[in-house]
């Protein structure tokens, strides 16, 4: 089975995924990635995502790559 490693987060392809934060806050454990944020000009790479929390609802903008540290986030619901 493929690692990870050789896997890498491709940031247009993670609108809709899901995420398990490591260390739930506020019993918002569980997250689907809502809006990819699409930089100003075209050429600019993608920085940024909005993460929905699925308990409340509630929404952060965070970095993109913040998801690859498996010390904070979990890919898919566990």
């Amino acid at each position: 089975m493929p690692s990870k490693e050789y896997n890498p987060l491709n940031p247009k392809k993670l609108l809709l995924s899901k995420w398990t934060a490591v260390k739930p806050t506020h019993k918002r454990k569980h997250f689907l990635v809502s809006k990819v944020i699409l930089p100003e000009l075209p050429e600019t790479a993608i920085e940024f995502i909005e993460l929905e929390a699925v308990f409340d609802q509630s929404t952060q903008v965070i970095p993109w790559r913040e998801l690859k540290n498996t010390e904070i986030w979990l890919q898919g619901w566990v």
